[in-house]
């Protein structure tokens, strides 16, 4: 089952109440008290937006942050009674979207939800479609005109990461940093792997009509409707 959202907290009585009100206005929500039960959960279901409590009482939050950003970049706001700006530093660096502070108002935190929800909903797709583009986020295969096209897993991570924020300019550095997982990748490693997805996918590669070089910020994939 795909649920809006994923609770990852051990408070179980804030977690619970914060469950039920989500719930309440719409926004489906399930709730794993511990890490064990976080990776329970991913299993059999899935959700498009977690909320993270650094302290776990089996584990810690920023570790389970860094495992669960190895198969997904759904989005992830951690919550925590720590005040400390260190712990905000090392949840958004590890990952992490937002950093909430406990306690928190319901009605503020629901919103906040929402518009992560609206802001990053296209990143949760199991496939993207054209009519002449054809994506499968799950088998990571790609078609142009029904025929299955050769990429690298690379290629396809790069290629899939640009789809899922589409329409929005990726920096070569977003890049190098959630594709690669490396900061110092160099420039002329991620020109060969756009030229060689363009060659894939385009008809006319050096005139490209799906991924779009923006001078001096990154790339931009461009949707397409059917």
């Amino acid at each position: 089952m795909t649920y809006d959202c994923l609770i990852i907290d051990d408070e179980k009585l804030l977690a619970d109440s914060t469950a039920e009100y989500f719930n309440l206005f719409g926004v489906t929500t399930a709730l794993a008290y511990s890490a064990s039960d976080c990776r329970d959960f991913f299993r059999e279901n899935t959700a498009e937006l977690l909320l993270l409590d650094i302290n776990l009482g089996d584990g810690s939050g920023f570790a389970l942050c860094k495992e669960l950003r190895k198969t997904t970049d759904i989005p992830i706001l951690f919550i925590s009674a720590r005040t400390s700006d260190d712990d905000k530093i090392i949840a958004l660096s590890i990952g992490g979207d937002d950093y909430i502070q406990k306690p928190y108002s319901l009605g503020v935190l629901l919103a906040k939800v929402k518009a992560v929800k609206k802001r990053y909903g296209s990143k949760n797709l199991a496939q993207y479609a054209d009519g002449r583009l054809t994506v499968d986020f799950r088998a990571k295969q790609v078609f142009v005109d029904n025929t299955l096209v050769k990429m690298t897993s690379l290629e396809f991570k790069l290629f899939a990461y640009l789809i899922r924020h589409a329409g929005r300019v990726i920096s070569k550095q977003e890049l190098f940093e959630k594709v690669w997982e490396d900061k110092f990748t160099g420039d002329g490693t991620l020109n060969v792997h756009i030229r060689k997805i363009r060659e894939a996918i385009e008809r006319e590669p050096g005139n490209p009509e799906y991924i779009i070089t923006v001078w001096g910020d990154g790339y931009k994939f461009i949707g397409r409707h059917p």
